[in-house]
């Protein structure tokens, strides 16, 4: 189960992050600076590309915060309705450059003192391995991590192609006017990569800020079912996923609260309905050594 919801999320999270950045475009924007759109432009797919390049520069940003995470996961019975409840909290860092996140509490209660200690040693021990690493694996680490994100930068900007676009109008979003935007998938797309072949499954609206081009809401929905794994796991029609960010220290847009809704199969037996609700908060800006900066958490 595990893998199947870290599959389903790094679908979503394409589609959400760098939504329609092609390759080519990409590598003309310096990736810490953020570019506005022209006064009076309203062409929809150019909004939600400049608004991918601008978020590939948000994301290096994202990296110098540290934040709260805190989960509540449902459980549903067949009529959708909770039969049961977890709930976790998360601290969340980056740690040479990997993000790293500890659970510091469980269904509202802080960890046993032995599973705190679980915890940090799962952190002591990246610490140590990370210290203790030639620079040949460290380059090797980084090349690896450098060559996921091109491959889903890869795979994002195939997204041009499979949709079509549509400005729908403007809203005020944590009061600031934002584009709304939605993308409906084309029957004749032909995926380039094999991983974009699921891209017509999902349906999509996008609210972008209009002062920094900066997709700030996201809704995306499951509208054909979308297999993994020879059909080892399938996503079913109606799996729904919305995100919300906020403006941070007035200079990176971050995650403020994800609804996800998740009706799987999993090896074609044993089904799952789940609801989660993830909140962000606690924001904290930290240096490039990893020590984090003292002083008033950040709020959203």
């Amino acid at each position: 189960m595990v893998k199947l919801l870290a599959a389903i999320s790094v679908i979503f999270l394409l589609l959400l992050s760098g939504t329609l950045s092609g390759q080519n475009a990409a590598s003309s924007l310096p990736l810490n600076a953020a570019t506005a759109m022209p006064a009076g432009s309203n062409d929809p797919r150019e909004i939600v590309r400049q608004a991918a390049l601008n978020d590939m520069a948000n994301d290096l940003k994202a990296r110098n915060y540290t934040f709260l995470e805190s989960q509540v996961l449902h459980k549903l019975d067949g009529q959708g309705k909770p039969r049961s409840t977890e709930t976790k909290t998360y601290e969340f860092m980056m740690l040479y450059g990997e993000p790293v996140r500890r659970l510091i509490a469980k269904d509202g209660k802080p960890l046993s003192a032995e599973d705190a200690a679980r915890e940090e040693e799962k952190i002591d021990k990246l610490v140590q391995k990370r210290e203790h690493e030639t620079a040949e694996q460290r380059q090797k680490r980084l090349e690896k991590y450098e060559k996921e994100r091109e491959q889903e930068r890869a795979f994002v900007g195939e997204i041009a192609d499979a949709y079509y676009f549509h400005l729908l109008g403007e809203e005020i979003i944590n009061g600031r006017p934002a584009w709304v935007i939605s993308g409906d998938p084309r029957q004749d797309f032909h995926a380039h990569l094999k991983e974009a072949r699921i891209l017509p499954k999902f349906r999509f609206k996008v609210w972008v800020d209009k002062a920094e081009c900066q997709w700030v809401k996201l809704d995306a929905e499951v509208i054909d079912t979308v297999s993994f794994g020879w059909f080892l796991a399938r996503l079913n029609r109606g799996s729904n996923l919305a995100i919300d960010e906020t403006h941070v220290n007035n200079e990176v847009w971050l995650p403020r609260h994800i609804d996800l809704v998740l009706n799987a199969r999993l090896a074609l037996l044993k089904k799952y309905d789940l609801a989660e609700t993830i909140d962000f908060s606690d924001y904290r800006k930290f240096r490039a050594d990893t020590h984090i900066v003292s002083g008033p958490p950040v709020k959203p």
